[in-house]
């Protein structure tokens, strides 16, 4: 078990090494405490303790430069924290949970000490799809429901004893967990169509999920058929509604997102590499070309010309 104390200078490299990077502020005199068990290389369960207010915001370039995709699902054992994402706001109180995901911007604040245990983990464990995951978060699941008092027991025992078990012991409970998380979350879940269902509403799920994972460098046409439980051949077939291939939709909403990036004065101090990286491109010549053939200039060309005529131009 790890375990780390630290006031409210440091929450901020706390949370970064924990759980991950995000802006924090805390009240006068706070006082924290993380003890985190590792059950496996993708999933860890801690529990927090949070002694005084605080607030924690993970920002939209935070969101965009994330290099993992994981899961957060908190259960609350003391106090009362409000959590907000994807425009839905859950109020936690002892006993309920709430999951998050980490490629999207969320607020959490607590006015009163609180006590929290979170189950991390990558997304790809949780045998949920897409759209019924991102539907899942900011829902506050009720402690009186059946399935959530059996996960938030598992989750206490489990953290209890997992130094006593072996370390494939540790993974298999680690995973038992995430098959209960997912019992409790397809209660909460509004139903999402599957795969077979309406074909237009399938491409627009592949869409929104193409526009929210911009950042991630191995995006390609065959991960967004296995997200979507669909032949890579379908795939294709879907993207010709709308007159393109998978490979220039993604090419296009990237360079459609750097372009936002370069015309944005809060972005200026960055440097094209940095851009490169927000929007999924590893090299650097790749996107400049990339950039030039679909726009006509390069991007430090358009940056100069559209930061100045905002008058921004650092």
């Amino acid at each position: 078990m790890q375990v780390h104390e630290f006031s409210g200078e440091a929450l901020e490299d706390v949370a970064r090494e924990r759980f991950l990077p995000m802006i924090t502020r805390t009240g006068p005199d706070f006082r924290g405490r993380v003890a985190a068990q590792e059950l496996g290389e993708a999933i860890t369960l801690s529990q927090s303790h949070w002694g005084a207010s605080m607030s924690m915001v993970r920002t939209d370039r935070m969101a965009a430069m994330a290099s993992t995709d994981n899961l957060f699902f908190g259960v609350q054992t003391a106090g009362q924290t409000s959590h907000c994402q994807h425009d839905r706001f859950a109020e936690l109180v002892p006993g309920s949970g709430v999951l998050t995901e980490t490629r999207s911007p969320f607020e959490r604040v607590s006015s009163i000490e609180s006590r929290r245990m979170t189950l991390r983990f990558s997304r790809e464990l949780l045998p949920l799809r897409t759209a019924e995951i991102t539907e899942a978060c900011a829902r506050s699941v009720d402690p009186a429901a059946p399935a959530m008092q059996v996960l938030s027991g598992y989750l206490g025992r489990l953290f209890e004893i997992a130094e006593d078990l072996t370390a494939s012991q540790q993974l298999d409970a680690g995973r038992a967990a995430i098959d209960l998380l997912a019992m409790v979350l397809r209660a909460i879940t509004p139903s999402v169509p599957g795969g077979d269902g309406p074909v237009g509403v399938l491409l627009d799920m592949m869409l929104v999920y193409v526009r929210e994972h911009l950042s991630d460098p191995e995006l390609r046409v065959e991960e967004l058929a296995r997200r979507h439980y669909v032949s890579v051949r379908r795939t294709y077939t879907l993207f010709e509604r709308i007159g393109t291939t998978p490979g220039a939709y993604m090419r296009e909403q990237r360079l459609l997102a750097a372009r936002v990036l370069l015309s944005d004065p809060r972005h200026a101090r960055f440097g094209m590499s940095d851009i490169a990286a927000a929007v999924g491109f590893l090299d650097l010549s790749t996107f400049e070309r990339a950039f030039r053939r679909q726009y006509g200039t390069t991007p430090a060309g358009w940056r100069r010309e559209h930061l100045h005529h905002s008058g921004s131009l650092p």
